[in-house]
């Protein structure tokens, strides 16, 4: 009935997600041109796409270490999920979370399961964009992806103490900079020996590397990250 209300919407041109032999897709089968979803080779570390098959990791990684132990994620960074981010963040797309957990949980749960994470964490929002936008979007994708997997969701522990700058126009030493005591624990999560962070979107990895330096310095043994999608590696 909720269903026949208000018809679960497509995350790319957002009319009614279409059934197809009985079974209703998450995606459009015309939208599906407007997306790219991450391919062999990828980065043994982030995950994004690689170009050269003779290589194991992407130069980001080459050159930094990070502090997570690996991150995959679904789609490269192209137009059509741009757009579908951005509407899903800043237009109250919210049903858009469940598709997303869903295509996260068909490509990577088996890989997930493998990592045999404690619990699910989203990467948090300050409460001030909280309060104003309404919802922490890595939360819902979260929270959707604990009940399709059957793990643990918590979204308490981890904290971020203060705003930060938009990542977006910073280069690697700013967002390092701007993360700089930007999250901290909560509670004891002690109790969690490996923890799978999610976030909308990785770029640098920055973001991961703070949530994952604040989650081990309290006990945590291994943190691993999903995101929705990634940019190309050289």
């Amino acid at each position: 009935m909720k269903d026949i209300l208000f018809p679960p919407a497509c995350p790319i041109c957002s009319n009614p997600r279409p059934v197809i032999d009985n079974r209703k897709m998450n995606i459009c089968p015309w939208c599906l041109k407007y997306i790219t979803y991450i391919k062999e080779p990828a980065c043994l570390k982030c995950g994004k796409a690689l170009e050269d098959d003779n290589r194991e990791y992407c130069k980001d990684c080459t050159d930094k270490q990070h502090l997570f132990n690996q991150a995959v994620s679904v789609y490269e960074y192209s137009e059509g999920i741009k757009q579908s981010i951005y509407n899903f963040k800043y237009h109250n797309k919210r049903e858009y979370a469940e598709v997303y957990a869903d295509e996260i949980s068909g490509r990577y749960g088996d890989v997930i399961n493998m990592w045999q994470p404690d619990v699910i964490m989203p990467v948090p929002i300050h409460v001030s964009k909280l309060k104003s936008r309404g919802y922490n979007q890595a939360g819902l994708i979260a929270e959707s992806l604990s009940k399709k997997l059957n793990i643990e969701y918590n979204e308490h522990s981890l904290i971020r103490t203060r705003a930060t700058s938009p990542m977006k126009d910073l280069n690697d030493i700013q967002r390092t900079k701007n993360l700089q005591k930007a999250f901290k624990i909560a509670d004891n999560v002690i109790i969690y020996n490996k923890v799978l962070i999610v976030d909308d979107i990785y770029t640098t990895g920055t973001t991961i590397d703070a949530c994952a330096e604040c989650l081990k310095r309290a006990g945590v043994k291994e943190v691993y990250a999903v995101t929705l999608c990634v940019g190309r590696g050289f």
